[in-house]
């Protein structure tokens, strides 16, 4: 028992790195004031059925679209950057439709919260278990314990954005702009070496 809930801290914090919810804030709070407003419930559940439905069905899933793990990751790492662009240098890229219901779920529940190095990360994990015949369902417990984190995050966002005040969201935006460009090449060199042939 004890050994499991070493294992549950493990992949919990684990995820709570790769989906950086904390450093994405400033980036939610940008996309909160253009769309008009985030559903933090539907943000959550989106993400969380994302993370479910490839933690049974992701890699089938992929191999059916004829897509692999590496492309996935590519393609997201771009996403990423591009955000990480609008943070650091201030252009707008995703347009505003002042429609909080598609920007729910793109960019935030996917790629913001459930990207492609969160769900590669659970496809990871899960293989790797698999692998050495251990009990799954500690990963879903983890990435349950992820989404209670991520849904007080996005309710508290108003009160996160008065304590930072105008100057400072400013300065962490920019710097988690950084960060977030970081990640992305990270993800990309990674991942594109084995596209390129």
């Amino acid at each position: 028992m004890v050994w499991d809930l070493k294992e549950l801290l493990t992949i919990t914090f684990t995820l709570f790195a790769v989906i950086d919810i904390v450093g994405s804030v400033p980036m939610l709070i940008s996309l909160k004031e253009k769309l008009g407003g985030i559903n933090a419930g539907k943000a959550t559940l989106i993400s969380g059925a994302l993370m479910i439905l490839f933690f049974f069905l992701g890699k089938p899933f992929l191999n059916l679209l004829g897509v692999d793990i590496k492309s996935f990751a590519v393609a997201g790492s771009i996403v990423i950057f591009i955000l990480g662009l609008e943070m650091v240098l201030g252009i707008e890229f995703f347009k505003a439709d002042n429609n909080p219901k598609a920007g729910t779920i793109v960019p935030i529940a996917f790629p913001l919260i459930a990207g492609s190095g969160t769900l590669t990360t659970i496809m990871s994990i899960k293989a790797t278990y698999e692998k050495h015949d251990k009990n799954e369902m500690i990963i879903l417990i983890a990435i349950l314990i992820n989404l209670i984190i991520v849904y007080l995050v996005l309710l508290s966002l108003n009160k996160i954005e008065k304590f930072l005040g105008p100057a400072g969201l400013i300065a962490v935006r920019k710097f988690f702009g950084v960060v977030l460009l970081a990640i992305a090449v990270k993800v990309f060199g990674s991942n594109v070496g084995g596209l390129i042939k």
